[in-house]
């Protein structure tokens, strides 16, 4: 009987009650886009590419790391392979929801293991468009979440998500993130200033599987208001390899282990 009086009550609510909320779209999306499988390992190209068309390269390994399900902690570990100045520089962050990441910087130059301030997020990831907090996620909590609207990208039927802080400490007004349904992968982000204009663009350019995980496997972060953009590509990526937990620590910042950075 309660299957049945269950059955009618739906049928009698709108379908916006039904359907996927905004929170939970994002939760999902940040599962398919951050966390997919149970460690995780890239060469990764990023181009800097200002206004004129000049370019600057950056190249490097990630490896990544989950502590337990979507949403939870998480461990990096990237290691630089260009520009000269950068190279053989690794960079660690241990990733908390709900709290500040703790991060470690190596520089070969001086050979010292540094502690980076993890307060400020936004600021850019290695002189990319990419913020921290692109690279690594924002705690869904931070924001509250609204799904607009459907429409494609592309040939991709997406849910059109508005998120917008909840505090008044954010150095945005809100995000705009098309999310595909059928993998929930983000495929476009828009991101808005306070005043309400539009200053960076977020595209997953070219998506494919690996071990039957969706990976954007190219990407571009455009500040709309400069001209500049960061076209990333990765290559050689790959799921679930068994990466040792002991890799994410202090010791292997100087001299990381040859099998795991090449």
């Amino acid at each position: 009987m309660k299957r049945w009086w269950i059955w009618i009550v739906a049928g009698l609510l709108p379908l916006q009650a039904l359907a996927l909320s905004g929170e939970e779209a994002m939760k999902k999306s940040q599962a398919a886009f951050l966390y997919p499988g149970k460690d995780f390992k890239a060469r990764v190209v990023m181009k800097l590419i200002n206004k004129d068309g000049q370019e600057r390269l950056r190249e490097l390994t990630m490896l990544r790391k989950n502590a337990g399900e979507p949403g939870g902690d998480q461990k990096y570990f990237m290691y630089f392979f260009q520009p000269a100045d950068v190279k053989d520089m690794t960079f660690m962050i241990h990733k908390y929801p709900a709290r500040d990441d703790d991060r470690w910087l190596f520089v070969p130059a001086i050979n010292m293991v540094k502690r980076i301030a993890a307060q400020d997020k936004r600021s850019s990831f290695v002189g990319s468009d990419f913020t921290y907090e692109d690279v690594s996620g924002r705690d869904i909590e931070d924001d509250n979440h609204i799904i607009e609207r459907e429409e494609k990208v592309g040939n991709r039927d997406c849910y059109v998500v508005k998120s917008t802080p909840k505090g008044t400490d954010a150095d945005f007004g809100h995000k705009v993130t098309w999310v595909d349904k059928a993998n929930f992968l983000p495929l476009k982000e828009e991101q808005y200033d306070k005043r309400g204009n539009r200053y960076k663009l977020f595209t997953a350019d070219e998506v494919t599987d690996i071990k039957a995980f969706p990976t954007a496997i190219k990407r571009t972060m455009k500040n709309l208001q400069t001209g500049h953009r960061t076209e990333v590509a990765y290559i050689k990526t790959d799921y679930d390899l068994g990466i040792e937990d002991s890799l994410f620590s202090e010791r292997y910042l100087r001299q990381p282990p040859r099998k795991w950075i090449d």
